[in-house]
């Protein structure tokens, strides 16, 4: 899929666009929206041409991200963390899986953070143990787990699962997992400030039983896998992510800025300066991430020194600063856009995710700070001084 960006148009306008306010307001999967993107090939867009799938890298992803983002973020959110676990699959899934992907006939997703250790996805508490010989013969392996949130869970085909090693040394190892294992459940339901339809839930194994085979990279091995694909993948399109409220919020406060007029001065608000100041403000702040989502994108493109660096940085200055234009859009535009219907308070809640969801802007800082330091991301600095 060499040109995804007229089909992906066509969905947004379509099917996406229309829906957004409904999913925004009463909090449902926006089934019919990721339902179109598979059958344009936007699910497929990342995996591998050599299974059917768009063959595009990240810079392509992340137009997607921002451009489901701007439009209705609960669609945007499910199909980040699609292709988030699609990066770890493309390089350790097995292929009928892989191509079922790149079809459009399968939706996935992480499942990384637990119950017991909340945001530190890096320190699962779920386990994994030998289990008896499975139905058809083969080694089984038995999972157990609280997993606190995991997007889209009850409507995803698989997850990419993350426990305490099987028997190896190591902090982490990756499993897929079909949604419909026996002893896998939906735990719950979500009803959040914003994002409201991206289906959040917690998701609970007890004596769930996976084949050996199910294995993604090699047991203890998952935090490194995860660091090289899951993660890098994460922070970009969530900076792009929030890049797309960032160019949405500031384009309805610059249409409803030129649009309202102060009638007994004979001019609108866009001819006032200081709205028009605070507009600009909008405008810089936005073009600065997205020139620094862009650099991002440049370094990891072409293996700079500072690629990891900036792929710690992405996130957080992103999501920092998409908090802070869609705050300043509702200072800039008034009393209106406390309204629903001007469309910038749900940017503005669904803009407040980036800084809670794993890794938080908190332990990316810390991780930037190590890595400035020449310490080890993870692990007691002092020690390893």
């Amino acid at each position: 899929m060499n040109d995804y960006t007229d089909a992906l148009a066509r969905v947004v306008a379509d099917v996406v666009a229309p829906s957004a306010v409904d999913v925004d307001t009463t909090g449902r999967f926006p089934r019919e929206a990721i339902d179109a993107l598979a059958g344009a090939g936007i699910l497929g867009l990342t995996s591998a041409v050599d299974v059917g799938g768009g063959g595009q890298g990240l810079r392509a992803a992340a137009d997607v991200i921002e451009r489901l983002a701007g439009t209705c973020g609960s669609t945007g959110m499910v199909v980040l963390m699609h292709y988030a676990a699609v990066a770890i699959l493309e390089g350790h899934g097995h292929a009928d899986v892989r191509g079922e992907i790149a079809a459009g006939r399968h939706l996935t997703t992480l499942a990384f953070s637990e119950v017991g250790s909340r945001s530190h996805f890096w320190a699962p508490t779920s386990t994994a143990t030998a289990a008896e010989e499975g139905p058809s013969g083969g080694e089984t392996v038995r999972l157990d787990a609280a997993k606190s949130w995991v997007t889209a869970g009850a409507e995803v085909d698989s997850y990419v699962w993350s426990s305490r090693p099987l028997a190896a040394d190591g902090p982490m190892t990756l499993w897929h997992v079909p949604r419909s294992t026996p002893g896998v459940a939906v735990a719950g339901s979500f009803d959040g400030v914003g994002l409201r339809g991206n289906g959040s839930v917690p998701v609970k194994a007890e004596g769930a039983t996976v084949p050996r085979q199910a294995m993604l990279g090699a047991d203890g091995a998952g935090l490194d896998v995860a660091m090289a694909t899951a993660l890098p993948t994460f922070l970009v399109l969530s900076g792009a992510f929030s890049l797309g409220l960032m160019e949405a919020v500031t384009a309805d406060a610059t249409a409803h800025l030129g649009a309202t007029r102060l009638e007994h001065l004979g001019r609108t608000l866009a001819q006032q300066e200081a709205p028009r100041t605070g507009l600009a403000r909008l405008r810089v702040r936005t073009d600065t991430v997205r020139a620094f989502l862009g650099d991002t994108l440049n370094a990891l493109e072409t293996g700079r020194a500072d690629a990891m660096l900036r792929v710690l940085e992405v996130k957080a200055v992103a999501g920092e600063a998409a908090a802070d234009v869609t705050d300043g859009a509702m200072r800039v535009c008034g009393g209106a856009a406390f309204r629903k219907e001007v469309g910038i308070e749900r940017r503005l809640r669904d803009s407040l995710a980036a800084r809670v969801m794993a890794p938080t802007t908190e332990a990316l800082l810390d991780f930037v700070g190590r890595a400035i330091s020449g310490l080890a991301l993870l692990g007691d600095p002092v020690a390893a001084g």
